[in-house]
């Protein structure tokens, strides 16, 4: 465990921005966090907590203490009151293996968040979903160290205030530092096939979880380009949600406008609106575009600089705003350097 100055994290954003972390360290073991915490504060820097850096947009340098979580551990932890299996899990651990560990083990609930980057501590933050279903729907407690009040805490789902692509840990990004969760999950499967590429499974008589993980992974797959080939931080933007008003004043202008009811509201596709304003496989001279198969993936495949993104991001969010009206917001969060300011 070494200390890293001016560190490197080209390699750590699937964006494959270029960028450097004022100071790093790789955590293997949660007690080493309240030590780096006092030094971080002693020493009056940001902390920040990198996990697969699958959602992170960096600027050319991120100011503060990067602690980049690689702790691993699995454990079955026996079942709630409503019989879920509860499975605690270290934040270092990955996503994608745990969703595939799980269904394996005769497990459902995640099996439409299966193929998303990104480790198991992150989760929670953005409150990742796909295909109708939401982490925070499977959660059962988080645990964190609190660096405000210097307290490891446990905290329900019911604390963490999730909502779309939101909870509290985004919200007080620099608080919490989420070193496990407990995922509470049923041995008696109860698909969710409500999204269009799903509902074709309903009527399938060899239907299971593993048919659903599946699914979703050759959905994400023909849509969805892998980091490791195209650099790209996934769905770059939320899909937005406007009222009923809205929604049928863009529906009368725009029949075929894709949407999909959401409590009172309802919810834009975002890849959709790109879409329609021509971007769709359009990329500017530094190679930053939209991905040809799905226009909400902006792709990064010269790893271009981090203006060279923005540029890009604010000519989508134009485009789109200048033809129906709606101000796309970045899903991404964005880490850079003392009165860098903020990008949206």
């Amino acid at each position: 465990m070494t200390l890293q100055h001016q560190a490197d994290l080209s390699k750590r954003n699937t964006l494959g921005v270029p960028s450097w972390a004022e100071h790093l360290i790789d955590i293997e073991q949660d007690d080493q966090i309240p030590g780096w915490v006092g030094w971080a504060q002693q020493n009056e820097l940001n902390i920040r907590v990198l996990g697969g850096g699958s959602n992170l947009l960096l600027d050319n340098r991120v100011d503060g203490l990067v602690l980049a979580m690689r702790t691993q551990g699995r454990q079955v932890l026996g079942q709630d009151d409503q019989g879920r299996t509860l499975w605690r899990l270290a934040a270092g651990e990955n996503w994608h293996e745990v969703v595939r560990a799980s269904v394996e083990a005769g497990l459902s609930g995640l099996e439409n968040l299966a193929l998303i980057p990104g480790s198991v501590g992150a989760a929670p933050i953005q409150n990742i979903g796909a295909y109708g279903v939401e982490v925070g729907d499977r959660l059962h407690d988080v645990e964190a160290y609190d660096c405000r009040t210097h307290q490891w805490v446990r905290l329900p789902a019911a604390q963490c205030e999730f909502g779309y692509r939101d909870s509290l840990f985004k919200r007080w990004e620099n608080r919490y530092i989420i070193t496990a969760v407990t995922l509470a999950l049923s041995t008696d499967f109860q698909p969710q096939l409500s999204y269009g590429p799903l509902q074709a499974l309903a009527h399938n008589p060899n239907l299971s979880a593993s048919l659903v993980m599946e699914t979703v992974i050759r959905l994400r797959q023909s849509k969805l380009p892998s980091p490791d080939v195209i650099p790209n931080a996934g769905s770059f933007f939320k899909n937005p949600q406007i009222d009923d008003a809205q929604f049928q004043r863009l529906k009368a202008d725009w029949p075929e406008l894709v949407a999909y009811p959401s409590d009172d509201e309802w919810k834009l596709a975002a890849g959709w609106l790109i879409d329609q304003c021509g971007l769709k496989g359009q990329a500017s001279d530094a190679g930053v575009g939209c991905y040809r198969e799905q226009a909400l993936v902006l792709i990064n495949p010269k790893r271009a600089e981090f203006l060279d993104v923005v540029t890009w991001q604010r000519l989508v969010q134009k485009a789109v705003a200048n033809r129906f009206g709606i101000v796309l917001e970045r899903e991404p969060r964005y880490w850079g350097s003392k009165g860098s300011g903020q990008f949206e």
